[in-house]
């Protein structure tokens, strides 16, 4: 088998920066023997050559006794549950909720002033305790449902 070296104007397969593919490609630029740089023969992308990517070797290790010969792959560990974001409010407002006095609220309004830890009463979240007053016009309020952002003087 005769093996023809390669020269600008010659078709390669490359990874296309653009299509993010495996495509043909022409040569642009060499240096030294080497494919510099090509132009994608889809896209028209004029890019550094990327190599086609070799694929991986198993990695050498201890061989695993049954599934390895087999053919077959091992099953894969089950995933863990993710850690809801929401229980450590959850635990807060239950912690809160006993020691609030639903008489001292005062109903939510977007042009009222807070304080942190008082009670604000909102038509659509119910009970709520003030954690944060954020400048400007904001403040964070710890309902049942969740911690809301809402707007304040």
């Amino acid at each position: 088998m005769i093996t023809r070296k390669l020269s600008a104007g010659d078709t390669v397969e490359a990874q296309c920066t653009r299509c993010r593919a495996l495509l043909n490609h022409t040569i642009v630029a060499m240096v030294e023997g080497r494919v510099v740089r090509v132009e994608c023969n889809t896209c028209r992308g004029v890019h550094n050559y990327r190599p086609a990517a070799a694929p991986k070797a198993p990695a050498a290790g201890p061989k695993a006794p049954a599934a390895a010969t087999s053919g077959r792959k091992s099953e894969p560990a089950p995933r863990k549950a993710k850690k809801d974001p929401g229980a450590a409010d959850r635990e807060e407002w239950e912690s809160l909720s006993p020691t609030m006095e639903q008489e001292r609220a005062s109903a939510y309004d977007m042009n009222g002033k807070y304080r942190v830890n008082g009670l604000v009463q909102h038509p659509v979240f119910g009970l709520g305790v003030v954690k944060q007053v954020i400048k400007p016009n904001k403040m964070e309020v710890l309902f049942q449902a969740g911690k809301k952002l809402l707007r304040c003087q």
